[in-house]
């Protein structure tokens, strides 16, 4: 895979994952296991294979166990650590981890997704976001004429997108950034109005967001069957 200038790479873990209960209750959600494997070094080991050598944590419910975690491994990339001793969002935790920030444009992406999208498409763009068709929980129903012709099961509706959890974006965006809050209802809409927010599309591409038991089952299922092992960085 062709290399692309390096730049960082900010993952946002600092959620409870209250819907993976009880799982939850004793270990960080970024450490639930997909596959045999935690769902943030599903997330370290794909930045790595975009050439990203440089990661910031943003951690705060049981931190230690990440940090723990994460220094028993051997990644071959810089991973940094930015705590939150309370809850900030994703907002105030980005904002928080301005300091390990010196690049002019940097990834960030939920602490809870896997997927398989080529980040060097996102890059064409400062301040953009990855967009997938919108995908029904349910199954539809194609008629005419009052006649049923089809089921069709959870498709994409190509008409709507969805936010992936997945930025890339400029280091001026920090400015904007509140002390707490979350960057979907603070930061985005505001670059929006500005005329600034850019959405690349994504059709056709794994991406799962893992935020309750059955997020987990469809994940592993849908990652056997694209054997997903094979598309991220070895270790």
């Amino acid at each position: 895979m062709p290399e692309f200038v390096i730049v960082k790479a900010v993952i946002l873990s600092g959620g409870k994952g209250k819907r993976l209960r009880p799982i939850t209750d004793y270990m960080p959600k970024p450490l639930v296991p997909v596959c045999d494997i935690p769902i943030i070094e599903w997330q370290i080991r794909y930045f790595k294979k975009f050439g990203i050598k440089e990661i910031i944590i943003c951690a705060g419910y049981l931190s230690e166990q990440i940090i723990n975690y994460l220094e028993t491994k051997d990644f071959g990339i810089k991973i940094q650590y930015s705590i939150e001793r309370v809850p900030l969002g994703t907002g105030g935790a980005l904002k928080k981890a301005r300091k390990y920030i010196d690049e002019k444009n940097f990834f960030v992406i939920n602490g809870d997704v896997i997927t398989n999208i080529d980040f060097r498409k996102l890059k064409t763009h400062a301040n953009s976001i990855a967009v997938i068709p919108l995908r029904t929980t349910f199954g539809v129903v194609h008629i005419v004429d009052n006649q049923v012709k089809r089921f069709e099961e959870k498709p994409e509706i190509s008409s709507h997108w969805m936010n992936t959890g997945i930025y890339y974006l400029n280091k001026d965006i920090f400015k904007y950034l509140p002390r707490k809050g979350n960057i979907e209802n603070t930061l985005f809409p505001l670059l929006a109005q500005k005329g600034e927010l850019n959405a690349m599309k994504y059709t056709k591409v794994f991406w799962q967001s893992i935020d309750s038991h059955k997020d987990m089952e469809e994940c592993v299922n849908g990652m056997k069957e694209i054997r997903y092992e094979n598309f991220i960085s070895k270790l």
